[in-house]
């Protein structure tokens, strides 16, 4: 069985939850570990939070999951540009090439951790419009 869900989805700290939840029950009802269910949602979280957080042009975010039983691929796209520390607008890239932040750092590990919980983790600009789609995916197999 194929599970796909596409959610758009405001550009606020209220739809995290919602996505995640969304995405948990869709996984628990697979027969997914609580492990992998958990190492997805906390990439998901972080993946949500960076375009809530940065991604300065658009009012919604875009979230879509495709779980086929052994696998789960998530993509999270925004659309808009990161404004840097100056204050100027700048291409979505530059936040995600950032060096690693330090692991005492409140905030700028959220690649960090996509990349030690999931598999394929992918930053990619959207191709004929602004923005960036993050995508990763994760075996389903506890």
């Amino acid at each position: 069985m194929e599970v796909v869900l596409e959610m758009t989805l405001p550009r606020n700290a209220e739809s995290a939850p919602l996505v995640r939840h969304t995405l948990d029950a869709s996984l628990r009802g697979l027969g997914v570990t609580p492990e992998v269910r958990a190492d997805i949602a906390l990439a998901l979280g972080e993946a949500c939070a960076n375009v809530i957080q940065h991604a300065t042009a658009g009012k919604d975010y875009e979230v879509r999951a495709r779980m086929d039983g052994a696998r789960c691929v998530v993509e999270v796209i925004d659309g808009g540009a990161v404004v840097s520390t100056t204050g100027r607008r700048e291409g979505v890239r530059a936040n995600w090439d950032a060096p690693p932040a330090p692991p005492s750092a409140e905030h700028g590990r959220g690649l960090q951790l996509m990349r030690a919980l999931t598999e394929e983790v992918h930053i990619l600009d959207r191709v004929q419009r602004n923005g960036a789609i993050v995508h990763f995916e994760k075996s389903l197999a506890g």
